[in-house]
């Protein structure tokens, strides 16, 4: 599994902010790729986008998708659930 912990990425908001927020992992969902990303400013939050773009190549910066369609949007956050589910059980291993 890739670690993406270390990249950071900055959103540009409709109401002029620029977010910083880091991200926390890459999910496959129907053969297409999202991104968990987590705000800097607010922890609690997590916001996910469609990813476009070669993530394999590091030359080019992939395209963040607004998710508008509810059911793919509600598909990313089972497999998110499913991630952190899979977090917390690789903590109970190794502890």
């Amino acid at each position: 599994m890739t670690d993406y912990s270390e990249i950071s990425v900055d959103l540009d908001l409709d109401d002029g902010r620029t977010v910083t927020c880091d991200t926390i992992t890459v999910l496959k969902v129907d053969g297409r790729d999202y991104i968990a990303l987590n705000p800097r400013d607010n922890e609690d939050e997590v916001w996910f986008y469609g990813l476009k773009g070669d993530l394999s190549d590091e030359n080019v910066e992939p395209e963040l998708i607004y998710i508008d369609d509810d059911d793919a949007y509600e598909a990313v956050m089972d497999a998110f659930d499913e991630y952190l589910d899979n977090c917390e059980f690789d903590e109970l291993i190794d502890e």
